[in-house]
């Protein structure tokens, strides 16, 4: 081990995305994460808010433009971020941002190879206008990632999908639409639903979607949205679904990514704080960002 390396910074940026949302409040969630104070320096990780973006005065008029206009500054940040060789913790907002989020790390990652993704949701935001019964955005960035849907989300880092089917997996679904499970299936998506997870348990469930987003890629990152939590354990978010994950389980999975080099960023979504009680919500976001705390400073 160097003894001379400096901690690893962890480089938080908040998106304050609503816009793609029924309940517009997740977009004080990263204001309200900030406040609360819950990310933590350790003694091998230095922690930073950077900014917390918003839609610019000029998009508003309409949800797809807004979303779009965070995602493209999303993007931009994430990428710089990486490209400075800090890890980018994302912090939403609806689960919108996550186009941004994943378009900015493919930026930076395209020269080096595709990128893998581990979506941990108890939905599978893989809609796309043509098969969405509520019409928001926030059951759509998977899909739009993944380049199905409108030209506007789909190519906020230009052309062709920022994702490949073989480069994903879901963990922790429990509510989703038949549309959206028709896509994921078609194109060949690993679905790791919550029934399986209980069936085989997370810890097994996490080594074969590890190996998914590891074979081929040039690094992967997680995506938590944070009602793949149990309602119990979690309230405040956007679209609560009893029969989720435990924080301490999903934390104990995260933390196999401690010192992982090709675990390159994270982002945590759809925190809304005003469903939160005593800040419960925000404290389990806390824990799950401590649990991927390096333990070793890096070579």
């Amino acid at each position: 081990m160097n003894e001379t390396a400096v901690p690893r910074s962890l480089i938080i940026i908040g998106a304050a995305s609503g816009a793609g949302a029924p309940d517009p409040s997740t977009a004080t969630g990263p204001a309200a994460l900030r406040r609360a104070a819950v990310f933590h320096d350790t003694p091998l990780q230095h922690v930073a808010w950077d900014t917390i973006l918003r839609v610019p005065r000029d998009a508003t008029d309409t949800p797809l433009h807004a979303v779009a206009a965070l995602g493209e500054r999303l993007a931009d940040e994430v990428a710089s971020v990486l490209q400075g060789g800090h890890f980018p913790l994302v912090v939403g907002g609806d689960h919108s941002c996550a186009i941004g989020t994943w378009s900015g790390v493919h930026r930076a990652l395209a020269a080096r190879g595709p990128v893998g993704l581990i979506w941990i949701d108890a939905h599978m935001d893989s809609h796309t206008f043509a098969t969405t019964p509520s019409g928001q955005i926030n059951g759509m960035p998977l899909a739009a990632l993944l380049g199905h849907g409108e030209s506007a989300l789909t190519r906020i880092d230009g052309a062709g999908a920022t994702l490949q089917p073989a480069h994903v997996c879901l963990i922790g679904v429990r509510s989703f639409e038949a549309g959206e499970a028709a896509l994921l299936q078609r194109i060949g998506v690993r679905v790791f639903d919550m029934t399986e997870v209980r069936e085989r348990g997370l810890a097994k469930v996490f080594d074969e979607a590890l190996a998914i987003v590891r074979q081929g890629t040039a690094g992967f990152g997680v995506s938590v949205d944070l009602d793949a939590l149990d309602p119990g354990e979690a309230p405040g978010v956007g679209s609560p679904v009893p029969g989720g994950l435990s924080c301490a389980e999903l934390a104990a999975a995260l933390s196999r990514l401690r010192d992982d080099p090709a675990f390159v960023a994270m982002e945590i979504v759809e925190y809304n704080p005003r469903r939160d009680h005593d800040r419960v919500t925000a404290g389990a976001a806390g824990v799950l960002v401590d649990a991927i705390a390096p333990l070793k400073t890096p070579r």
